[in-house]
């Protein structure tokens, strides 16, 4: 069913408040990624308010959609969506990098639940992920397994070693999105290492292959049914995004991926962030 534009305000809504959230950590933390996870508060915003099968209140629960954050530097995004989603309290997202805190600077499994891996090194979510959704597949589980991923870590061997074993087995309970904004900790993707034509290179592996606006919510929920209606085939969604998504100063600057705001850029951004969304009414936050 399509969404109404009510349903798509309310989620834009969230994803403004998810950015604010986002920017109140970092500058709280005194270290962590911006640019990245800006440019993806809109996908997991739509994961965690629309597409997912989960249960915040109990995030073991068997039955849940697997959602695998290949990239775990951006965690901080994720972070704020789960605690918007009800996960645990939005407070706790200023213990971010904290001694002793469960949000580390890279997502670890065992200390918060609803986390599904352990990321770090770049390049090995595509094969968890693979791993997990031929796992459903020879017990006849109907789950479906999402991996996010950057597009820098095409650069690594492990990915297309993953999408072999994917295309291989016909894994259409995979759907993988990769976070098309291209910079990376080092400059522009395609100044590191070229990747395009990537589309044509995950379709040579019998991949179905999908390009979104990512952050249109309406265009990218599309696109995620689109895969879901795909039979014998893993899917990648490459969502073209904006590091730095809503805070026009920084956006596109690959130097804000690994870097937090100061206190007054904080603030500064913060009021960007609520200017660029102002249009939307915030009894959704």
């Amino acid at each position: 069913m399509a969404l109404t534009d009510a349903e798509i305000i309310g989620l834009e809504s969230r994803a403004e408040a998810i950015r604010e959230t986002l920017i109140t950590m970092l500058v709280a933390a005194g270290s962590g990624h911006t640019a990245g996870p800006l440019g993806m508060a809109d996908i997991f915003t739509a994961f965690y308010f629309h597409i997912l099968n989960h249960d915040p209140k109990n995030p073991e629960w068997e039955e849940r959609d697997r959602l695998i954050l290949s990239n775990g530097h951006i965690c901080p995004v994720r972070y704020a969506a789960m605690a918007h989603a009800g996960y645990f309290p939005v407070e706790e997202c200023l213990t971010l990098r904290k001694f002793g805190s469960r949000l580390q600077g890279h997502p670890e499994r065992l200390r918060l639940p609803g986390l599904e891996t352990t990321s770090g090194p770049l390049g090995e979510g595509l094969s968890q992920a693979a791993g997990i959704a031929y796992a459903f597949r020879l017990d006849g589980k109907k789950q479906r397994v999402y991996c996010l991923m950057s597009d820098g870590e095409q650069e690594e061997g492990n990915i297309w070693e993953a999408a072999m074993f994917a295309g291989k087995y016909k894994l259409s309970n995979l759907i993988a999105i990769m976070d098309r904004n291209n910079i990376q900790i080092d400059g522009m993707t395609e100044d590191v290492m070229p990747l395009e034509p990537v589309a044509d290179k995950y379709r040579a592996f019998n991949w179905h292959v999908i390009e979104v606006n990512g952050h249109d919510l309406r265009a990218f929920i599309a696109a995620i049914d689109e895969a879901k209606a795909i039979y014998e085939k893993p899917t990648l969604i490459i969502a073209h995004t904006i590091p730095g998504k809503g805070v026009p100063e920084i956006e596109f600057d690959y130097r804000w991926h690994g870097k937090p705001p100061t206190h007054e850029e904080g603030k500064r951004f913060l009021k960007e962030i609520r200017t660029m969304g102002g249009k939307v009414p915030h009894e959704y936050a």
